[in-house]
């Protein structure tokens, strides 16, 4: 039996565990076409996501949540509503927040740890302070010997691990993650599946998490965020009670492919729908 948090379109007054770290507040995001057309990308997104906690974000194609994870990182301005990291308001990129992208976007020309020393240099941080930290990372990712290569010479896997590693430098209070897997094959995606879950649990970051596959939301996460289709709201929030560490085994347990049933119909009924 699925245990789920149901929220009200527009509205998740979910539970938190733990000190509320990143909160969005009846966030509203509408832009403006060449055409002068209004596009409503979201509305009225109530959000609170504590601190530690692995959150995922699913929904149809076009739902807004990429829109949404870049407004919670400072990078595209919101319409209206509040976005407050801690206490502070989000309106522009800040070291607290760390953002990973679909495809790790490495600098061709820089080294493994040059790409990860690339914010100390960007941020004025002090590339040799900081080069211990970047050594270490690598070491928690599994990049150790490959310091000196270049993106070229890794696998898409260890260029995502690379980025992950780049994104972590400035040691964030939390990390946004764009669909980072969603470019690689389903073999590596499983493994580096596992590979979050590990460097999560070792790092405690809080992570929100945007990804197309419900098994991925269901694996990784504390709660999954269900959003509805454009306008994107928020059609349900579930909390994921399965053991940790968690294995690839556990796919094949009833109570993980309940979840993935459920949130399935949810996204089903949105398609109908719309």
């Amino acid at each position: 039996m699925v245990r789920s948090t149901t929220a009200t379109l527009g509205e998740a007054r979910q539970p938190v565990r733990g000190e509320v770290l990143l909160r969005t507040e009846r966030l509203s995001k509408t832009y403006a076409t060449r055409a002068g057309e209004a596009v409503h990308a979201l509305q009225d997104v109530s959000l609170a996501v504590g601190d530690g906690e692995f959150v995922s974000l699913v929904g149809p194609s076009g739902c807004g949540k990429t829109t949404l994870l870049m407004i919670l990182a400072g990078l595209v301005p919101r319409s209206s509503g509040e976005v407050r990291f801690k206490d502070a308001d989000v309106h522009e990129p800040c070291t607290e927040i760390g953002l990973v992208f679909q495809r790790p976007v490495l600098l061709p020309w820089r080294t493994v740890l040059d790409n990860t020393l690339l914010p100390a240099e960007v941020l004025g941080l002090g590339r040799e302070r900081l080069r211990p930290r970047a050594l270490d990372l690598l070491k928690m990712v599994g990049l150790s010997g490959f310091e000196g290569k270049y993106p070229s010479e890794l696998s898409g896997g260890m260029q995502q691990r690379n980025a992950i590693t780049r994104a972590l430098l400035q040691d964030p209070a939390v990390l946004l993650m764009d669909e980072p897997f969603g470019a690689l094959d389903a073999m590596t995606r499983d493994r580096m599946s596992l590979e979050l879950q590990r460097i999560w649990e070792m790092s405690r970051k809080t992570v929100v998490f945007v990804t197309h596959s419900i098994q991925e939301a269901v694996f990784l996460s504390d709660r999954v965020v269900v959003m509805t289709a454009r306008p994107g709201q928020i059609a349900e929030v579930l909390r994921v009670e399965l053991p940790r560490p968690r294995t690839l085994e556990i796919a094949a347990s009833p109570k993980y492919n309940s979840y993935v049933l459920h949130i399935r119909k949810l996204l089903e009924g949105e398609v109908h729908e719309g």
